[in-house]
This record gives structure tokens, C-alpha cells and sequence, in this order.
């Protein structure tokens, strides 16, 4: 049985759609979050090994662009990630002020852990969705994020 949603703080009654977001949000990222520490992974790094899965050999920036992420994180993640011999970070032949990024033997092994683990966390998000509802919220969820990329910064 669906439990009633929750009444948001006063100050945001006239932003409901808004703060379901960010519950749901919270929700999702707290969950994926320990999901990914069995790995040893933050979030975050699972988006760049994604990036990194399909298509090894990327810059610096082509990752950042890629995961929508700023540039400190990114550089964190990465650092993080090459410590923990995820992947290699060299100077590209053509520019050595561009870094290129490589998987390692054990980043590429995570390949099969994270498409689980998403698989695991999409059937956990939507066991009391029907088809339909799913579609539905997915194109919802795209629309709202296109007008907020639309509307710039604020």
C-alpha cells in the first residue's frame, strides 16, 4: 500500500514538486552511496568509470563534460580513483598540458559490479511503478531538467 507523501516544511508549500525532488533525490544518491562503498567507491566515480567503460582514453575535460560535474570534483574523483589504481591519468602526445585518462586492468573488472549494482538500485526504485509509470516519470524527469538547464543560473 502507497504511504501518503509527506507534507513538506511550510516555507516550501508553494515548491512541492520541488522538494519531492529533493527527497527523492537524497533518498536515491544515500542509497547508491552505500551500495557503492561495498565497491570502495564515492559517488561520483561510478559516473566517470561509465564514461570511462565506453569509451577508455578520454581526456580530463571530455570526462568532466561527459558527467556534468565541476572540474575540483572531477580532479578529486580522478586523483582518488589513480591511487586506488582504477585507472592512469598520462599527458596526451599531442598536447602534454591535456591529460588523458586510461582504465587499468581493475577499473575495467568494477565494469560488471556497477552495471549490477544500477540494475539492483533501478529494480529497488521501481517495484511499485507499472510500466507506464516508469516511462511517464522518466520523461517528466528530462523535461523538468531541460527547463531548469534552460533557465540558466540563476
Amino acid at each position: 500500500m502507497t504511504e501518503p507523501a509527506p507534507t513538506p516544511p511550510t516555507t516550501a508549500r508553494e515548491g512541492r514538486l520541488s522538494f519531492a525532488i529533493f527527497q527523492l533525490a537524497r533518498a536515491h544518491r544515500g542509497h547508491a552511496a552505500a551500495m557503492l562503498r561495498s565497491m570502495n567507491l564515492h559517488p561520483g566515480q561510478e559516473l566517470l568509470l561509465m564514461q570511462l567503460f565506453d569509451r577508455d582514453g578520454q581526456t580530463q575535460s571530455e570526462l568532466l563534460e561527459g558527467v556534468g560535474l565541476d572540474h575540483s570534483t572531477v580532479s578529486k574523483s580522478l586523483r582518488r580513483m589513480q591511487d586506488a589504481g582504477l585507472l592512469t591519468r598520462e599527458p596526451a602526445a599531442h598536447d602534454r598540458r591535456v591529460m588523458v585518462v586510461r582504465l587499468t586492468h581493475a577499473g575495467r573488472a568494477l565494469r560488471a559490479p556497477i552495471a549490477d549494482m544500477w540494475r539492483t538500485l533501478e529494480e529497488i526504485s521501481v517495484r511499485e511503478l507499472t510500466a507506464e509509470q516508469i516511462d511517464a516519470f522518466t520523461a517528466s524527469a528530462y523535461a523538468i531538467e531541460r527547463s531548469i538547464k534552460d533557465h540558466g543560473s540563476p
